[in-house]
């Protein structure tokens, strides 16, 4: 039994130390909300610590990269994560209700924290994820496609990059373009230069992955691979921070959008060993 409150203790610290981080980084809005939640966490490691009768430290390695990770994803990606952490924490607490008068307390909070961190979600980039996912998506499945295509007609890997490079520079302007005057003309309240921007740099992030293993392999056929694997990560990465910060199901998302863009790579695979063939074009 010690242990396992040992366990809670070392969780509750660890969500002290993440909560009062974030709440330097967030607005005055949110920042009282986190505050607060920071120091109900403190209160149960102390009341822990009276069973225990020990000082514990937080988990450095993975609570050093909770706060790496909202340097670069924001507070609002994290904060769903604590909101799973502290389901599980529910969960754990109902274990030691007949072993500790305050875990009772302790779960109510527990689940009131869980309330109050679905409210606060108002991350600016939060609201533009459907911009990010215009750019990255149109990335995906136009660049995959292309390099593809131009891999088995061309089979050069510099004259692929360039022509990858070109081709993503100028979809990416035109996307931003189109999302701006997209958001002016419906009118959703968000800001249709931020719109176009993000979109822009969702494209253009995109296409860098996609297009540098062509400028690093002499070898076509490894280039694309590695390029594939790219887009593959993309997709990962990005649906499961899809799938955490609007609560979706992760697997569907995932599925969809890897269905989506490798099925446009494979059909321009196909395109581009007929057009080699019937146009008889060598370089």
């Amino acid at each position: 039994m010690k242990e396992i409150l040992k366990k809670f203790q070392r969780a509750e610290i660890q969500g002290y130390e993440i909560y009062r981080y974030l709440a330097r980084r967030a607005d005055e809005k949110n920042r009282k909300i986190l505050e607060r939640i920071a120091s109900e966490e403190l209160n149960h490691y102390r009341i822990l610590k009276k069973y225990t009768g020990e000082d514990v430290s937080p988990p450095l390695i993975s609570t050093l990269l909770m706060k790496l990770i909202s340097v670069f994803l924001g507070y609002t990606f994290v904060v769903k994560m604590m909101e799973l952490s502290e389901k599980r924490a529910e969960d754990s607490y109902e274990q030691v209700l007949e072993e500790i008068p305050e875990a009772k307390r302790m779960l109510e909070e527990e689940q009131h924290h869980e309330n109050q961190l679905i409210r606060m979600l108002d991350e600016e980039k939060i609201g533009y994820i459907g911009s990010m996912v215009l750019g990255l998506n149109d990335a995906l499945v136009e660049l995959t496609g292309t390099l593809a295509g131009l891999t088995f007609a061309l089979r050069v890997t510099r004259i692929v990059g360039l022509a990858g490079l070109i081709t993503g520079i100028a979809a990416s302007l035109s996307m931003a373009a189109s999302e701006y005057l997209s958001q002016k003309s419906e009118k959703t309240g968000k800001s249709p230069l931020k719109a176009s921007i993000y979109t822009g740099v969702a494209y253009i992030l995109t296409v860098t992955l996609l297009i540098f293993p062509f400028f690093l392999f002499h070898n076509p056929y490894a280039a694309l691979a590695l390029s594939l694997i790219d887009a593959f990560l993309v997709i990962l990465f990005f649906t499961f921070f899809v799938s955490v910060v609007k609560e979706e199901p992760f697997i569907r998302l995932f599925v969809e959008m890897l269905f989506i863009s490798f099925g446009v790579a494979v059909v321009s695979f196909i395109i581009g060993v007929v057009a080699r063939r019937i146009l008889n074009i060598e370089i």
